[in-house]
């Protein structure tokens, strides 16, 4: 059985990728990209465990319920986990999602390292964004990615680069209040004062 480190995840959203999507973000992250927007998932500690057949059963509930078109993998570092997000992305392919997987390391990085579950999970992942975060180089062209070096790789035929450029230059964001009261922002990163 395959499990996951999980920091959060939204059952339905339309601005992490084409299309209304789960978002997954896992827990634990090796790099330190300056300006990370998602600063409390880096630190690599138990967050919430489960295995990677429940979360295929809560995303597929939330297919039911919201018609979903795929799921996004963030993080945290997606790659950390890719054993049990493999089983996910799998799982969920099988019904018919799309998967995205975003990822601070670049392609060639992943295929040196060789971590654990990597190749399968490229295997199910329909896009790819890779390359870490550089806030000296922030893109205001592409939907989704941060910075210029960082890029969009289509490992099957379900998308191409005309999702890269959809409402730009608008950038989105979604606003939640969750049941015990703290904001949760997600999409485009930005700073709250």
């Amino acid at each position: 059985m395959s499990w996951l480190n999980l920091a959060s995840w939204i059952p339905c959203t339309e601005v992490e990728g084409p299309g209304k999507r789960a978002a997954l973000w896992v827990q634990g992250c090796d790099k330190r990209c300056v300006g990370c927007c998602n600063p409390s998932y880096l630190k690599i500690v138990q967050r919430n465990i489960l295995s990677a057949d429940t979360m295929i059963e809560c995303l597929l509930a939330a297919h039911q319920q919201w018609d979903l078109e795929g799921v996004t993998f963030l993080g945290g570092e997606p790659f950390l986990q890719a054993q049990g997000l493999a089983a996910v992305a799998e799982g969920v392919s099988r019904t018919g999602l799309s998967v995205m997987t975003f990822t601070g390391y670049t392609m060639q990085e992943l295929h040196e390292m060789s971590l654990p579950g990597t190749h399968e999970l490229l295997a199910w992942t329909d896009v790819l964004v890779d390359g870490p975060y550089e806030s000296l180089s922030p893109d205001s062209r592409r939907n989704w990615v941060g910075s210029t070096n960082q890029r969009f790789h289509y490992l099957t035929n379900r998308y191409d680069a005309s999702i890269e450029g959809a409402g730009i230059p608008e950038r989105e964001v979604e606003w939640r209040i969750r049941d015990d009261g703290h904001l949760v922002v997600n999409g485009w990163p930005c700073s709250i004062k």
